[in-house]
């Protein structure tokens, strides 16, 4: 596999580092070399996955990690989840691809530990560092454990996310495992724009706010109301029955 700072190395340190040009190399080394990699992804949500496996299932094979501990309340959790599994599901029917999906476990006690001290900071800012270091940690151990090529994130897809951060979150992360980060900047080329049409064609939810309490709180968001919400839409869904198929199998990898 390609090591990002065989690529990084190779940059001018002044500059800001333009990481969907660093990943167009690598998908072109891959290309070069005919590897098609096993990538496992954070995804927040439905929405940031969207032009993202449009994109990466044009060149590697990509399981969705949904690793969000962060999002408050517990029903909006779920809704989430169901949500990002039935456009998995819809996805692979609609272009034959075959994306699977891994659900972390709903640890919401163990994040606010994360962010303890940190709830008053303003939204972008030491909070938001720490809670994608705590996410991409969880994936990068995953990615060893599953024995995946690379791990990485949909977060950059977000015009509300500093690409910056979660890149260098992301290589500071790969120092410590054996498996390699996947450096990204999905709202490039269009991206965004892309996923917000998707979402049209495929019936996403796309919620108001990211997901933790702090942020919900200064957007003046009603999470009672949200709570409402989330259970209706809940009301006669499971997604772990629904959509089996695109359970992760270690066994079916290895076949």
């Amino acid at each position: 596999m390609i090591d990002l700072h065989e690529i990084i190395d190779k940059m001018n340190p002044k500059q800001k580092f333009n990481y969907d040009k660093i990943m167009q190399k690598m998908v072109q080394s891959w290309q070069a070399n005919g590897i098609r990699p096993r990538i496992l992804m954070h995804s927040c949500c439905a929405p940031c996955s969207t032009y993202t496996l449009e994109y990466l299932t044009q060149y590697a094979d990509v399981t969705i990690y949904f690793a969000n501990s962060n999002i408050h309340p517990r029903d909006e959790y779920l809704r989430r989840k169901y949500v990002q599994q039935k456009f998995i599901h819809d996805f692979n029917e609609q272009t034959g691809n075959k994306v699977q999906f891994i659900a972390a476990p709903y640890q919401p006690q163990e994040y606010f530990e994360q962010v303890r001290g940190l709830q008053n900071e303003p939204e972008g800012g030491a909070r938001c560092r720490v809670c994608y270091n705590y996410r991409l940690d969880l994936v990068a151990q995953k990615a060893v454990e599953l024995g995946f090529d690379y791990f990485g994130s949909t977060l950059t897809i977000s015009p509300h996310k500093n690409s910056q951060v979660i890149n260098s979150v992301g290589i500071d992360i790969q120092e410590l495992y054996d498996t390699q980060y996947l450096p990204s900047d999905f709202k490039k080329n269009n991206g965004y724009r892309r996923s917000v049409e998707m979402c049209h064609e495929y019936d996403i939810y796309r919620q108001c706010y990211c997901g933790c309490v702090f942020a919900a709180k200064a957007q003046g968001i009603d999470l009672s109301q949200i709570r409402r919400e989330a259970r209706a839409f809940l009301v006669g869904k499971d997604g772990d029955q629904e959509f089996p198929e695109i359970v992760f199998n270690i066994e079916r990898e290895n076949k």
